[in-house]
């Protein structure tokens, strides 16, 4: 008997994270990335109408929307990883966002702790994701090549569409799950 229970609190945990992640994750992202897109291409075809579209900025740009797509690609592995290691931290999330307590809620996120090798330097990595994105767009102005809208929202996307493209199929729907 404690082997049936055991496994159906995990089963619920797994679902419970899988549900945070297409909620929480998947949805800004899909957002997120659609704006930044629209935006960065807009800026480009202004650039384009003003006369000031070359190579250097096809080059600048296909670059910085590459860098946005490995750090995407790198977060969302690391991500992926927590769901596998550690469904329990995603699926606390999830239940301290639907609590009405502001109490319950900070319970129920430090109730799971992630330990694993390297872990104090995960806030690391993504500050210098970050400030990469924005010293490349300051690069990109700078050299005169781009248009500063154009500069910032290229690498937003590119990291934004990774992130969807690499958890497509990990993440499953509930009505595909049951079949």
């Amino acid at each position: 008997m404690p082997k049936m229970i055991t496994a159906k609190r995990h089963e619920d945990e797994t679902d419970k994270a899988q549900e945070f992640v297409r909620t929480n994750i998947l949805l800004p992202a899909s957002l997120l990335g659609l704006v930044s897109i629209v935006v960065g291409v807009i800026a480009l075809g202004f650039q384009f109408w003003a006369g000031t579209y070359g190579w250097e900025t096809f080059t600048y740009s296909s670059a910085l929307i590459i860098a946005g797509v490995l750090v995407g690609i790198v977060q969302t592995k690391y991500q992926q990883y927590l769901l596998r290691e550690f469904p329990g931290h995603f699926a606390n999330r999830m239940k301290a966002y639907s609590q009405r307590s502001v109490r319950k809620a900070k319970k129920a996120i430090t109730e799971h702790d992630i330990e694993h090798r390297g872990r104090g330097f995960v806030p690391l990595w993504y500050l210098l994701g970050i400030v990469m994105f924005f010293a490349l767009s300051g690069l990109a102005v700078t050299t005169g090549f781009m248009e500063p809208v154009a500069a910032f929202a290229l690498p937003w996307a590119g990291y934004f569409w990774a992130k969807l493209f690499f958890w497509k199929g990990v993440v499953l729907l509930p009505e595909r799950k049951k079949k």
